[in-house]
């Protein structure tokens, strides 16, 4: 009897400490916080240190296992436009920057002196304003890295969203979002800061993909833009037949050149515009990695780009531009370069797998043609030996076989949201209500496709570049889903826009500035318990503008502004 009543005792302390177990499993797979931001990039940082600084509780989730999006991957020749509307947190990463390179261990490879201060349409250095604008990858994601230390921000790296069934949602409001690995968080506010848009999808929230008619938002540059040449990355005059044998269309057609028609200009689509990895070059011989061959390299791929040199095409290297410590940030530039055109399209919606199909199918591309221009005997001699000399910044990700980790997503979903950010806003033609922050860059689109025109000849179409006369507001309400669809959602980077508009509010200085003002929103409307669209503006300006962000211009001539019905 004594022996039966230990076994029991036994048994029931057992079951307990199961229990106590399975609870304790579960508390580790459930996360809770005030804040959740699904994303890694740029604006998931701003936006978590400002929930700190407001005092709420705040966790990034992310798919990436390197935060800061393209600011540190590669995207170091800074897209500013006018500095001077980049204020805030934004800034702040900006004269982080600046401090660091003050520092003479900074310079490895140069010294401060040797590198100059050229930035794109600024100096890369500002002393009055202690800012830099030019920076080397590493150097972008160890200042991300310790925004996250000093701020103790729990980050949860590679953890990739259920976008199926792991959204909860009450009331319109979400209540948790689940992992593929069962982890879930659950917080009163969500911010999607994913340059896909994929938490905001998955909550159902509208959204669109590729270009709106010129006739949706009564735009002009919108749409497909067929016979429209800006920039230089189009073939022009140049006459280049898009055959195998030139000028014989039954032997066939080239690699890369689309057979379907291009559609009518101004036409809507699907098509997105093309996508690339911002490589971190050098020369010096002691941080140089040679240009290997890729195992699925195919040197066909490149006939375009001998005809290309054939017809006396030499502009290869005009958009390696410089960065400290003798390195580049290489963007694509010309008719055939690193934007892999037309291969993106079903990038957007894809699931986890095939996206991966598509980023090795672009790495294999941009590392092809790395290895064509340096290795294949039909480039020109001078062009051959100068790309000999360049190579795969050593120092730069050196986890990820000094290969960028994040791809150029220029652009995927866009959500269709409580206001629609357009040309007419950005170009000054219709003003913006309820203003957040500040935009100022070209509306820059890159090419979308490649086609053959009806005189039989290869031209690329979509490279937009229209510039603003002077800074615009981005409105509240594009960060925000209508309020039919969810209350606690904010979306700082697949902002509600229109293709063209979105060529210019997509720049990363932008997102640090919108990822911010997402957390003040956000705080706000925990604070007095009502729904984000319920916040009340002028409040929320003030807000704003106490800490550092810039929402109206003081050169703006609202005189200028002309509404339109």
């Amino acid at each position: 009897m004594i022996q039966n009543l230990k076994q029991l005792t036994i048994l029931f302390l057992l079951g307990i400490l199961l229990i106590a177990g399975c609870k304790s499993g579960q508390q580790k797979n459930a996360v809770q916080a005030d804040v959740i931001i699904y994303g890694g990039t740029s604006a998931a940082v701003t936006a978590a240190v400002e929930c700190v600084r407001l005092d709420k509780s705040v966790v990034i989730v992310c798919p990436e296992k390197h935060l800061g999006g393209m600011t540190s991957s590669g995207l170091g020749f800074t897209d500013t436009g006018n500095k001077e509307v980049i204020g805030g947190l934004a800034r702040e990463f900006y004269q982080r920057v600046y401090s660091h390179y003050q520092d003479e261990d900074s310079w490895t490879w140069q010294s401060k002196e040797q590198y100059g201060n050229k930035g794109q349409g600024t100096p890369a250095m500002d002393g009055d304003k202690r800012t830099m604008w030019i920076f080397e990858p590493h150097v972008a994601e160890q200042i991300f890295e310790d925004f996250v230390a000093e701020n103790n921000i729990k980050v949860y790296r590679d953890k990739w969203l259920d976008r199926e069934s792991g959204v909860v949602l009450e009331e319109k409001k979400i209540v948790s979002i689940r992992m593929l690995d069962g982890m879930t968080f659950s917080g009163k506010m969500f911010i999607d800061a994913t340059y896909e848009g994929d938490l905001m999808a998955a909550a159902g929230i509208g959204y669109t993909v590729g270009r709106e008619s010129n006739r949706a938002y009564n735009e002009q540059w919108n749409g497909v833009q067929t016979g429209v040449l800006h920039h230089g990355h189009h073939f022009g005059n140049l006459n280049i037949s898009p055959y195998v044998v030139p000028g014989d269309a039954d032997s066939g057609v080239l690699p890369r050149i689309s057979t379907e028609p291009p559609g009518q200009k101004g036409q809507a689509d699907q098509k997105v515009q093309a996508y690339c990895y911002r490589m971190c070059l050098t020369k010096v011989p002691e941080n140089r990695i040679p240009f290997e061959r890729p195992a699925d390299y195919d040197s066909t791929q490149y006939e375009l780009l001998v005809r290309l040199f054939d017809a006396g095409w030499d502009e290869t290297f005009n958009k390696f531009d410089p960065i400290p410590n003798l390195k580049t940030d290489v963007n694509n530039h010309g008719p055939f370069s690193f934007d892999n055109i037309g291969m993106n399209y079903d990038y957007p919606q894809a699931g986890y797998e095939r996206r991966a199909e598509i980023l090795k199918e672009h790495q294999t591309y941009q590392k092809g043609l790395l290895y064509f221009y340096a290795n294949d005997p039909r480039v020109p001699k001078e062009i051959q030996e100068e790309m000999q000399q360049w190579g795969l910044a050593k120092d730069e990700f050196t986890d990820t076989g000094n290969w960028p980790f994040q791809i150029y997503v220029r652009e995927a979903r866009r959500m269709k949201g409580d206001f629609v950010m357009t040309e007419n806003e950005v170009l000054g033609k219709k003003r913006v209500p309820n203003s957040i922050g500040m935009g100022s860059y070209t509306m820059d689109s890159h090419n979308v496709q490649r086609y053959i025109t009806p005189d039989g000849f290869v031209q690329n179409e979509g490279d937009i570049g229209v510039h603003p006369q002077q800074p615009y507001q981005i409105a509240m309400g594009s960060i925000l889903p209508k309020e039919n669809e969810c209350h606690n959602l904010l979306v700082p980077v697949a902002v509600s826009s229109s293709h063209i508009a979105y060529g210019s509010i997509r720049m990363e200085p932008v997102f640090m500035i919108l990822g911010q003002s997402a957390a003040i929103m956000a705080d706000m409307a925990m604070n007095d318990n009502i729904n984000l669209q319920e916040l009340d503006y002028e409040l929320l300006k003030e807000a704003l503008e106490d800490k550092g962000q810039i929402v109206e211009y003081t050169s703006f001539k609202r005189r200028n502004f002309v509404e339109r019905n």
